[in-house]
C-alpha cells in the first residue's frame, strides 16, 4: 500500500494533492490511472486500496473493515427474514408453520447477539491485523485471481463444516449441552437472528471454525513453501466470512423455498436440514453440507428415521438369509 500511497502523492500537485490524499473519494480517484508498471485496478481493488491508504493505519483499517463487514453482513442478512416473518404470504414456506417468532423474541435475541459481538468478538477483530502480518496474509492490491479465491473459499467451507460437525456433536453431550449449547436451543423453531445466539464458549468455537482454518492455511503457506500453495489475501478471507455469515443466517431462517440452494445442490444442507436439528434437538450436526451426517448416521427427522429403519430391516433380512443358507 505504501507504494500506491507514494504514487498518488507524486501524481498530484497543488489543490489536486489536497483532494487526492486527504479524502477517501480523492484517494479513490487518484487510483483511477495505471500506476507502477502499468498496474490497472478494478473498482473493488480501488475501493480496497482507498480504504487502507486513506486511514493510513493498517491495524485500524483491518479492525474497522472486519468489524463493519461482520455487523453489516450479519444484521443486514437477518433483516429480510425479520420482514418475511410479518408477511403471511411467505408462511406457506415456513418449515415450522405454527411457530413464528414474536417481536419480543426477536428483540431479546438481538440484544443478546449484539452484546456477544461487542464483548466476545470485538477484541480479537481489532487485534487481527498483526496476526495477518505475521502469517503473510496480504492486504495489497491487485487481488488474487477469481480461481484462486474460489478454490480457497471452497476449502474453507469443507474444513469449517468438518470442524462444526464434531464440535457441535460434542456440545450435545451431557455437561457441554447443559452448560454451553442449551442456550442456542432456546428456540426450537430458529429464526435468522438466532444464528449467533449462543454461549461465549460456543461463539469462540464456531469462530475458530470460520477464522482458524484460514489462519492454518496461511501458516502452511509460510512453513511449507515446497507445496507451492497460493498465498491468502485478506479480501479472500473477508469474502469467505461474508459467505459463511450468509450460510449461518439462512440455515436458521426457518424457511425452505423452492428456489433454496439445497434444492439445486443435493449436498448443501440449507434451512430444512438445520431446522430439523432444532426441532428434534439432536442429529444434523453439520453446518453447510449433508454428507457427514449421512455417512456417520446422525441424520434426524421423519424421513431419516424411515431410512434408518429400512436399512436396519434390510440388514436383518440379509443376516437371516446367510443363516438359512
Amino acid at each position: 500500500m505504501e507504494v500506491l500511497r507514494q504514487n498518488i502523492i507524486q501524481n498530484a500537485t497543488g489543490e489536486h494533492l489536497e483532494s487526492s490524499y486527504t479524502t477517501l473519494v480523492g484517494v479513490f480517484k487518484g487510483l483511477a490511472e495505471p500506476m507502477g508498471e502499468n498496474l490497472k485496478l478494478n473498482v473493488f481493488e480501488r475501493l480496497w486500496a482507498s480504504w487502507y491508504i486513506y486511514l493510513n493505519n493498517d491495524t485500524l483499517a483491518t479492525g474497522l473493515l472486519f468489524f463493519l463487514t461482520h455487523e453489516l453482513t450479519y444484521f443486514g442478512r437477518c433483516l429480510p427474514w425479520i420482514i418475511i416473518d410479518h408477511i403471511p404470504f411467505f408462511q406457506r414456506w415456513k418449515i415450522q408453520a405454527t411457530k413464528v417468532p414474536s417481536d419480543r423474541e426477536q428483540w431479546e435475541c438481538f440484544k443478546s447477539v449484539i452484546k456477544s459481538h461487542l464483548m466476545v468478538e470485538a477484541l480479537p477483530i481489532w487485534l487481527f491485523h498483526p496476526l495477518c502480518a505475521q502469517l503473510g496474509i496480504s492486504v495489497d492490491v491487485p487481488f488474487p485471481s477469481a480461481k484462486v479465491m474460489a478454490s480457497q473459499i471452497v476449502l474453507f467451507f469443507i474444513c469449517e463444516d468438518f470442524w462444526h460437525y464434531w464440535a457441535h456433536r460434542l456440545f450435545h453431550y451431557g455437561w457441554f449441552y447443559k452448560h454451553i449449547h442449551k442456550q442456542h436451543h432456546r428456540y426450537a423453531a430458529p429464526f435468522g437472528l438466532a444464528a449467533e445466539y449462543a454461549h461465549p464458549v460456543e461463539v469462540m468455537s464456531l469462530g475458530f471454525g470460520t477464522v482458524g482454518f484460514p489462519m492454518l492455511y496461511a501458516l502452511t503457506v509460510v512453513k511449507a513453501p515446497s507445496l507451492n500453495l497460493p498465498s491468502l489475501h485478506l479480501f479472500t478471507l473477508s469474502l469467505w466470512v461474508v459467505l459463511r455469515l450468509f450460510q449461518a443466517v439462512d440455515s436458521h431462517s426457518g424457511y425452505d423455498f423452492p428456489w433454496s440452494l439445497n434444492h439445486f445442490l443435493p449436498l448443501w444442507a440449507g434451512a430444512s436440514h438445520h431446522d430439523e436439528h432444532h426441532h428434534y434437538f439432536i442429529g444434523n450436526y453439520a453446518s453447510s453440507f449433508r454428507y457427514l451426517d449421512a455417512i456417520l448416521n446422525t441424520e434426524c427427522g421423519t424421513a431419516s428415521k424411515n431410512k434408518r429403519e429400512a436399512r436396519m430391516k434390510q440388514n436383518v433380512e440379509k443376516a437371516h438369509q446367510k443363516y438359512v443358507n
